[in-house]
C-alpha cells in the first residue's frame, strides 16, 4: 500500500515539475556489473557462478539415478507380475548408463519375497496350507473329484 501511495505521489511531483523524481533515476544507476552487485571481485563471481553450475549438475545426475532406480523397480515388477514392459522405463535406465540397480533395502525385500514364494511352492508348503483348509472342504472336494472321475468311468468303460 505504501509503494503504491509513494509511485502515485512522485507521479504527480514530476509532472508539477518539483524535482520529486530524483531518487528513481539514481537508483536505476546502479552498478551494471553483476559482481559489483553481488559485492564480490570479478574472479570471485566467476568461481562463485562455476560452482553453482558444478552443483547443479550433480543434482541432476542424483536426480537422474534416483528416477532410472524406480524404472529399474518398475521393470523388476513387470516382470515379476508378466505385466507389458514400458519403453519411458527402460529408456531411464540407459541415460543412467546401463549401472542401476536396486536399491539395497528393495533388494532385500525382493529377497525375502522370493524365499516366501519357494515355502509356498514347495511341499512342505503346500502341506501347511492343508492344515489351514477346513477338514470338510476337503472332505466335499475329495468326493466331489471320486464322483467326477466315476461318472467319466462310466461313460467309457461298457462294463461299469
Amino acid at each position: 500500500m505504501a509503494f503504491l501511495m509513494k509511485s502515485m505521489l512522485s507521479n504527480q511531483v514530476k509532472n508539477l515539475g518539483l524535482g520529486g523524481g530524483g531518487e528513481e533515476s539514481k537508483e536505476e544507476s546502479g552498478p551494471s556489473d553483476p559482481a559489483a552487485a553481488a559485492g564480490m571481485t570479478r574472479e570471485e563471481y566467476e568461481e562463485y557462478q562455476k560452482q553453482i553450475v558444478e552443483e547443479k549438475m550433480e543434482r541432476d545426475a542424483a536426480f537422474a539415478q534416483k528416477k532410472a532406480e524406480r524404472a529399474c523397480l518398475r521393470v523388476h515388477l513387470r516382470e515379476k507380475y508378466r505385466l507389458p514392459k514400458s519403453e519411458m522405463d527402460e529408456n531411464q535406465i540407459q541415460m543412467a548408463g546401463d549401472d542401476v540397480d536396486l536399491p539395497e533395502d528393495l533388494q532385500k525385500m525382493v529377497a525375502e519375497d522370493q524365499v516366501e514364494e519357494e515355502d509356498k511352492e514347495s511341499i512342505l508348503g503346500q502341506l501347511q496350507n492343508i492344515q489351514n483348509m477346513d477338514i470338510d472342504t476337503i472332505k466335499e472336494k475329495a468326493q466331489a473329484t471320486f464322483t467326477e472321475i466315476k461318472q467319466a468311468a462310466e461313460q467309457k468303460c461298457c462294463v461299469m
